[in-house]
């Protein structure tokens, strides 16, 4: 059963790597028939969510250990990792207000079943970090209008003052 293993992985990735490939020739004959405009507006996405898929496909070739439940996570961490590399493109460049509803979405999911995933083989949750489409704190500024009704704390950093 051991020997099945590791054909088993590797079947179902190149299964995957082919309906990928696959996706991305209909891409390209649907590319051909949009405006040459349009598609190189496209490009910059087609390129972030391609370096996702492939950084996700390198990252779940794992070799087996003996222990299941870790090879799973192994493997599916990277996995809901890509799909959130995939959102993050998404929020960048699509419009679709529905879709960046879903894309949103699925970063805060795919965050917290890793989290799970990592609990679950007790390892500590990865580390709490801004959303991925949000400024990190010390990129955020206020302006001195509205910095009345804060108050600075030891460090200088401005905080809202607390609410009564």
């Amino acid at each position: 059963m051991r020997r099945r293993r590791p054909f088993l992985a590797a079947l179902i990735a190149a299964a995957m790597a082919g309906g990928a490939a696959g996706a991305q020739l209909a891409k390209a004959d649907d590319a051909a028939a949009k405006p040459a405009e349009a598609v190189a507006a496209e490009a910059p996405f087609l390129s972030e969510n391609n370096a996702a898929m492939d950084r996700m496909m390198a990252a779940m070739e794992v070799k087996p250990s003996g222990d299941i439940d870790a090879d799973f996570v192994a493997m599916m961490s990277p996995h809901h990792q890509g799909a959130i590399d995939m959102a993050i493109a998404y929020l960048r460049y699509g419009k679709n207000e529905q879709l960046r509803r879903l894309a949103q979405e699925i970063i805060v999911e795919q965050q917290q079943e890793i989290a799970a995933m990592q609990l679950a083989l007790g390892k500590p949750a990865p580390a709490s970090v801004p959303a991925p489409t949000q400024p990190s704190a010390p990129a955020l500024t206020v302006p001195a209008a509205s910095a009345a009704g804060h108050h600075h704390d030891h460090s200088g950093a401005i905080s809202p003052s607390p609410q009564k």
